[in-house]
């Protein structure tokens, strides 16, 4: 077991897409009366990450309590907003917690475990879900450049993941928690009929 870090692991939210298939942004999208990209930056904090990063382009979005981190580059892909938070942690952050802003039924207990499991001395941890691995991700601050450098295109940290199943920690969130995209209205009715 590794020692406890001095400082908490990062939160990173990707919020940068237009949302063409939904028809407007996803990061301005209300459910339940919050923003999603409001509620994906409270569940990076209440799951224990400090400070949180949100990664813009189609929209500019006004925060309070996270950095935002403007991606020009947003059209190409979720992997240039990847590589965009990635450079903008603060020196010294010793692991991000990787969220994407359309799965609201991502929680701060899922976040929690992945950041139990890097105190416990994983340098990276995947939350699962029947086994397979989804969102959100940690990764440690020695796998930063290499993350880096494999996110192209719509591809974000599964490239890196793929290529090192050794490094990989798998944390079943499961009973915390569901990986359901809003990509699409039929989506949002899902989700909003579910609660």
């Amino acid at each position: 077991m590794i020692p406890h870090p001095a400082h908490p692991p990062a939160g990173l939210l990707l919020a940068a897409g237009e949302g063409s298939r939904l028809g407007r942004p996803k990061a301005l999208l209300e459910v339940g009366g919050e923003r999603l990209v409001d509620r994906g930056v409270r569940t990076l904090h209440e799951g224990g990450c400090a400070p949180v990063l949100v990664v813009s382009g189609a929209v500019t979005v006004e925060l309070f309590g996270a950095v935002v981190v403007p991606n020009d580059a947003w059209r190409t892909g979720m992997g240039s907003s990847l590589r965009a938070g990635l450079a903008a942690l603060p020196h010294g952050c010793p692991a991000v917690v990787v969220a994407l802003v359309d799965q609201p039924r991502v929680t701060p207990a899922a976040v929690r475990r992945l950041v139990a499991a890097f105190e416990d001395g994983a340098r990276v941890a995947v939350a699962t879900y029947g086994g397979a691995p989804r969102n959100p991700v940690l990764i440690a601050a020695e796998h930063f450049t290499a993350v880096a450098e494999a996110a192209e295109g719509d591809v974000g940290a599964r490239a890196f993941l793929r290529a090192h199943p050794e490094l990989v920690t798998p944390v079943p969130c499961d009973d915390v928690a569901a990986p359901d995209d809003i990509d699409t209205l039929a989506d949002l009715a899902a989700y909003e009929r579910e609660g």
